[in-house]
């Protein structure tokens, strides 16, 4: 076994036991799990889109404890405000200076409840966090811990006094996930207490900063045949032709696919991406991507129009 087969066989291992680590206290599906420890790998941004109750915050506490990372909440609400996202400089008295004080967003995973809550400044102030690594206050920029991950939530049935993001913020969070309703054994194990919030505490650390980089440093070496990359540009091509669609798929939304699909399959214990990858992540990392045109004959659904794009689009075969 070579040095990059030996790295991907560590990398691959602590995947895993991230997977098994959030999955002691979150009753859902397996597949919901290993697609957030993939977007973690694979340095995204997450939005949980689902209905209160489900598991959202449970799951990113869940995922900062394995990982081993520092944890932080921000609550949004219609008065939050940008610098109580940023932070702030207060002046400190015995110096006669201007002192920073960090604010939540200084965290390795940062944990946005009910984000479209907030107003449009304060979400714009996610922007460049979330893209830049770093954030600018008083003029000074400030990069924030790394790795830096930002778990957004959203309730899908309230939008009374909501403000609903806008394109180019969504297009930066690489995966849009949906916990659903638990099956009937894992609802019952929550019942009996075995599972929920209340047991995040037996969450044990997996990994810590360090190994979450090396993981990562794997999934940027996972290998990605020209076929594959033409397979990919191929289906945003799809959805940018579709007339049923207003917005197809950006570049960055092509990016994110692929990315995405190199931790999947490091997380399958390979070190080189399948059509299969990028089949069973296009739904998750374009479908909020995509904007209706709700005069088209057929308008449907995002993810039901990206679902028949996927099946009309040729696999690529050799590999």
């Amino acid at each position: 076994m070579d040095g990059a087969q030996r790295s991907t066989g560590l990398a691959t291992q602590a995947a895993e036991r991230l997977v098994a680590e959030i999955g002691s206290v979150l009753a859902g599906s397996r597949e919901v799990l290993r697609a957030s420890v993939a977007c973690l790998l694979a340095r995204g941004h997450l939005m949980i889109e689902d209905v209160p109750g489900g598991g959202k915050t449970v799951l990113a506490r869940a995922l900062a404890a394995a990982a081993g990372v520092g944890y932080c909440r921000v609550q949004c609400t219609a008065d939050l405000l940008p610098s109580d996202v940023t932070g702030i400089s207060i002046y400190h008295e015995p110096s006669a200076e201007f002192r920073f004080q960090p604010g939540p967003v200084f965290a390795n995973l940062v944990l946005v409840d009910e984000i479209n809550r907030a107003s449009p400044r304060t979400q714009s102030a996610l922007l460049e966090a979330m893209e830049e690594g770093q954030v600018t206050v008083d003029g000074i920029t400030r990069p924030l811990p790394q790795p830096f991950m930002v778990v957004a939530t959203q309730n899908p049935v309230e939008y009374e006094g909501t403000f609903p993001l806008p394109e180019a913020q969504l297009d930066r969070f690489m995966m849009r996930l949906h916990l659903g309703y638990p099956g009937p054994q894992d609802e019952a194990r929550l019942l009996l207490g075995q599972s929920g919030a209340g047991h995040l505490a037996r969450v044990e650390p997996v990994s810590d900063e360090s190994g979450l980089r090396l993981a990562m440093d794997a999934v940027d070496d996972v290998h990605v045949d020209p076929a594959i990359a033409d397979y990919v540009v191929q289906i945003a091509a799809a959805t940018r032709a579709d007339d049923r669609l207003v917005l197809g798929v950006s570049p960055r939304g092509s990016l994110m696919v692929l990315r995405a699909a190199k931790a999947w399959a490091l997380l399958a214990g390979r070190d080189y991406v399948l059509p299969d990858d990028i089949q069973d992540l296009t739904p998750v990392v374009l479908a909020h991507r995509l904007v209706v045109d709700p005069s088209a004959r057929q308008p449907g659904d995002a993810g039901d129009i990206l679902a028949q794009l996927l099946e009309r689009t040729p696999v690529p075969r050799s590999i």
